[in-house]
Parts: C-alpha cells; sequence; structure tokens
C-alpha cells in the first residue's frame, strides 16, 4: 500500500525553487539599498552645494 509516491527529482526541482526566490528577494533588497544610498547622495548634494560625496569608509 503506497500512499505518496515522490520522485526524487520533483522534490530536489522544489528545493532549487524556492532557493532561487530568497536570492532574487535578497538581490533586489541589495538594489534598493544602493538606490537609496544614491538618492541620498543626490540630495545631500542638492542642500550643500560643496558636498563631494559619501566615503567609503562611513557607513550609514
Amino acid at each position: 500500500m503506497e500512499m505518496f509516491n515522490f520522485d526524487y527529482e520533483d522534490v530536489v526541482e522544489l528545493g532549487s525553487r524556492s532557493r532561487g526566490t530568497t536570492g532574487k528577494k535578497r538581490k533586489w533588497r541589495e538594489i534598493e539599498a544602493l538606490k537609496d544610498k544614491h538618492r541620498l547622495q543626490k540630495e545631500l548634494q542638492s542642500i550643500d552645494i560643496a558636498y563631494e560625496g559619501l566615503s567609503d569608509e562611513i557607513e550609514l
């Protein structure tokens, strides 16, 4: 009496899809963080004409 019929390839394929989704979300979060940093730099430039940009050493 076999109640469940799982194919190993189907299970592996399912797992790879879920990892891909989390990777995409992480990549989009990184992209949004870069966009926010760029927007902040533009805003600071508009406020202070002598503003030269954020140093890589400074973390917000």
